[in-house]
């Protein structure tokens, strides 16, 4: 069985993660399997991915069956060694996907823990089930995220939170974790919810979609206003007259839904 399903359906990207007799923890190869799809999805015409585990969670976290193994390894080889730009590849696991040029909406069910926790992070959105749990759970064993979390979690989570949820590795449940920012929104069913979202997005301009990726990724990556205003201003007039831009606007005077290419 493939750790990882990828299909591209109606300019959406439904990656799943597929071990759910393991809920979905994350082997060796099921992190080279998430690398690669992310690739396939860089490289397509999708406009938003859905990202999901099969079965009833999300992702548990790291198999711990891989804890041996690391230690029969050269850990500098492992985990120093800058495998993917400035990444290794655990840290790539996340990093990969938060940096698709396209949205990422995902579905969290069941346990979302540790290196799970980590790849939910990197979605644009989080929609929880009313079962989900989520925890930065890599206390527990005596380590600390390391798979790219420590980017994106201050990019939600307050500093006294981040230090709460990190030092305790607390199970945090789906109403908690939404007043905390790392889920979006509740759902009874997160996926229909979250694939109600990301066909919402694969019908907008895919270039203004995209562009707007862009903006919020400057905005969350410099606090100096002259260059978010520069950032505005590009942004807006490489879009203004583009076949999408004139396609939107054409639709919208006529009432029917827009077509892209």
């Amino acid at each position: 069985m493939m750790t990882v399903t990828l299909e591209i359906k109606d300019h959406i990207a439904h990656l799943t993660l597929n071990r759910p007799d393991k809920m979905n923890a994350v082997s060796e190869a099921l992190l080279a399997d998430v690398l690669a799809a992310v690739e396939q999805i860089a490289a397509s015409k999708a406009r938003v991915v859905l990202l999901s585990g099969a079965g009833k969670a999300f992702c548990s976290g790291l198999d711990t069956s891989n804890f041996q193994r690391f230690l029969s390894e050269d850990l500098d080889e492992l985990v120093m060694t800058r495998t993917h730009g400035d990444c290794n590849a655990f840290q790539a696991f996340s990093l990969a996907l938060h940096d698709l040029p396209v949205p990422v909406v995902a579905a969290i069910q069941g346990p979302c823990f540790g290196a799970g926790m980590q790849l939910a992070i990197a979605a644009d959105i989080r929609v929880a089930g009313p079962e989900a749990q989520f925890s930065i759970m890599e206390m527990k064993w005596g380590l600390i995220p390391d798979m790219g979390g420590m980017v994106l979690f201050p990019r939600v989570l307050r500093s006294d939170v981040l230090r709460y949820l990190t030092y305790t590795h607390e199970v945090v449940p789906a109403d908690k974790a939404l007043g905390y920012g790392l889920a979006t929104e509740l759902a009874e069913d997160a996926h229909a919810r979250a694939l109600e979202i990301a066909t919402d997005i694969a019908g907008k301009s895919p270039s203004a979609v995209r562009a707007a990726k862009r903006l919020i990724g400057t905005v969350e990556s410099t606090t100096e206003r002259a260059d978010i205003l520069m950032a505005e201003s590009r942004e807006q007039r490489a879009l203004i007259g583009t076949k999408d831009q004139m396609e939107t606007v054409m639709a919208r005077m006529q009432k029917r839904a827009a077509v892209y290419d």
